[in-house]
This record gives structure tokens, C-alpha cells and sequence, in this order.
């Protein structure tokens, strides 16, 4: 069970660098061929969410494929956190894809449809089957879910700060927003709009991380950690 995990952690994560560095290349081609700021678009492209969050899940299963190699027992408990993050922050990046995004079209080239599928759904689902199924996870604590939510809250007022300052690589215009629904220049309602969205989102992320914590705790397979009562009778 644990060699066979560890293989397909191994091909996910060639399968996931493939696709992000796909979509960089063609990124960079686009903004290239259009003669603008190649520094721009790697700064703009690290700042998408997406990204970020595929970066880290990537590190986090070739970490965990060398860890169910090397190691017989439980994983340590800053890696199980940290794998916990990742699962949060992916399932949170396809809730989102698939609920806001996939409709929304983007200019012509600058999208490689199958890394796309990869960042925005397999790779998401995945981490979910892997935090389910693969052995080594611990138990976390519920105060987790706030170490879990840090970086999203950086990342949102990083995002909010940058982007009307921040400008289109090929273009030059400003504001340059990630993401459509936060940019208050093209929202409904604007800034209502994007507040709605931005607590929408850190919903979505506090739910998908409780449900994470939950299973490490509940999971069969998982050592549940004692309820306060069962401590002080154990006492």
C-alpha cells in the first residue's frame, strides 16, 4: 500500500509540474509575441492562487511519496499539517474554478486547455483521494484549521493591495487583476461584490479545512484524538 501510493504520488507530481510548467511557457510565448514585460507575467503568474496552490501540492506529494519510502510509521506532524494546507487550498482553487471560472472566456492562446483540466480538477481531486486513502496522515488539532487559513488571508490582502498598481503584461493597462470577480472596475455591485465573494471564498476554505482536520481525527484509520472527558478519565 505504501510503495503503491508512493508511485502514484510520484506521477501526479511529474503530471502536475507538466502542466504548470505548460501553462508558463505558453504564457511567457503569448506575452512574448505580443512584446511585453516577461518579468511582469512571472510575477502576475506566481500571483494567481491557482498556482500557488498546485505549487505547494506538488512539493507536499513528492515530499509524501519519499516519506512512505524512507519511513514505516506515521508521517511527522509538521508534514501532515502542511499536506493538510495543500488539500484545503486545492479543493478550495476547483470549488471556485468550477463554480466562478470555467465559463469565463480568455483571450485566444494564452490557455493550455489540458494543463487547465489538470490544475483546476485533477489535481484537486486527487489530494482529496490521497488525504482520504494514503497511510501516514496524523491526527490534527482543530486550532489547525487556523494555520491553514493564514496564508489565504495573505494572499487576499497581497491581492487587493498589488493589483491596482499591478498591470497587464502585454498590454501595460492597470488595475491587473487575478481574477475577474475581484476586480471592483467590472463587478456588479463593485467593492459589495468583491467583499461577497472574498467572504464566499474564506468560507469555503474554513469549511474545506475543518473537513480535512475532521478526517484526520475520525477517519477509520486514523488515531482520533481524545475528547476532553476521555483525557481527564484516562488521567
Amino acid at each position: 500500500m505504501r510503495i503503491a501510493f508512493a508511485v502514484v504520488r510520484a506521477l501526479v507530481v511529474v503530471l502536475m509540474v507538466a502542466a504548470v510548467v505548460a501553462q508558463l511557457a505558453r504564457s511567457i510565448q503569448y506575452t512574448s509575441a505580443g512584446g511585453g514585460s516577461v518579468a511582469g507575467l512571472l510575477v502576475n503568474f506566481f500571483s494567481f492562487f491557482t498556482i500557488d496552490s498546485n505549487v505547494l501540492g506538488l512539493v507536499v506529494l513528492a515530499i509524501g511519496a519519499v516519506l512512505l519510502v524512507v519511513r514505516s510509521g506515521d508521517d511527522p506532524n509538521w508534514f501532515t499539517a502542511l499536506r493538510a494546507a495543500a488539500v484545503t487550498y486545492l479543493v478550495t482553487t476547483g470549488v471556485v474554478y468550477n463554480l466562478l471560472l470555467r465559463n469565463i472566456p480568455l483571450p485566444q492562446g494564452t490557455t493550455v486547455a489540458w494543463s487547465n483540466e489538470v490544475l483546476h480538477v485533477i489535481a484537486p481531486a486527487y489530494l482529496l483521494i490521497d488525504w482520504l486513502f494514503a497511510p501516514g496522515r496524523t491526527p490534527l488539532r482543530l486550532r489547525t484549521v487556523w494555520g491553514i487559513a493564514a496564508f489565504p488571508i495573505v494572499w487576499a490582502v497581497y491581492t487587493l493591495l498589488r493589483a491596482p498598481i499591478a498591470a497587464d503584461p502585454v498590454s501595460g493597462k492597470q488595475p491587473w487583476y487575478p481574477y475577474p470577480f475581484l476586480n471592483p472596475a467590472t463587478s456588479p455591485n463593485g467593492y459589495l461584490s468583491v467583499a461577497f465573494y472574498v467572504v464566499l471564498i474564506a468560507v469555503v476554505i474554513l469549511a474545506a479545512g475543518y473537513g480535512v482536520v475532521w478526517v484526520s481525527r475520525r477517519w477509520r484509520g486514523g488515531r482520533a484524538l481524545p475528547s476532553t472527558a476521555e483525557a481527564a478519565s484516562a488521567g
